[in-house]
């Protein structure tokens, strides 16, 4: 089976009922290693204000985070990221981890980056996400735009869009002409 690893999105496991939609569907197609942003952040499981956990990933957390994953993951056939863990995943390949696709999903920090991982990239975004990177941004990259109409920031919470993006996930990787 391919390896895939899930990176979640601020609240890591704490708040994230919805990873276990993605991993019942998935599952069956890839070996799984599931990782909560927040402990390779290093950033405590107090409760914590979303600006606060925010913050402290800004402020060196993505970073360590990266760091944390490199020191565990060496390769991947897909890495699969939500929100914050799209960004990580888009910068630890860049910084060594051997992935052939990476997907990101409503991973906005991403409108920072000027360098782009040598993968095949897929990023999803809700329409009416004020802080996704814009149609620049996109065409600089030479990245494909995928928008979500009517969808907001944490849209990939929502079953049937688990479900879409499952499917798009096996699709891509088991049907490569797509």
């Amino acid at each position: 089976m391919k390896k895939l690893i899930l990176l979640s999105d601020i609240w890591g496991i704490e708040k994230s009922n919805w990873m276990f939609q993605y991993t019942s569907i998935l599952e069956q197609y890839f070996e799984i290693h599931y990782y909560d942003c927040r402990e390779l952040a290093c950033i405590p499981e107090a409760e914590l204000s979303e600006e606060n956990i925010h913050s402290q990933f800004v402020n060196g957390g993505i970073d360590t985070a990266v760091k944390k994953l490199l020191e565990i993951e060496h390769e991947a056939s897909v890495v699969v990221g939500f929100s914050i863990g799209g960004c990580i995943g888009w910068k630890a390949c860049l910084s060594g981890l051997k992935v052939q696709h990476l997907f990101a999903i409503s991973s906005t920090r991403l409108r920072y980056e000027t360098e782009k991982p040598f993968a095949k990239i897929e990023l999803f975004y809700g329409e009416k996400d004020c802080y996704k990177p814009d149609a620049s941004w996109f065409q600089q990259m030479q990245i494909k735009e995928e928008v979500c109409e009517n969808e907001e920031h944490e849209l990939y919470q929502k079953k049937e869009v688990v479900e879409y993006f499952c499917k798009k996930i096996i699709e891509k990787i088991y049907n490569q002409n797509h």
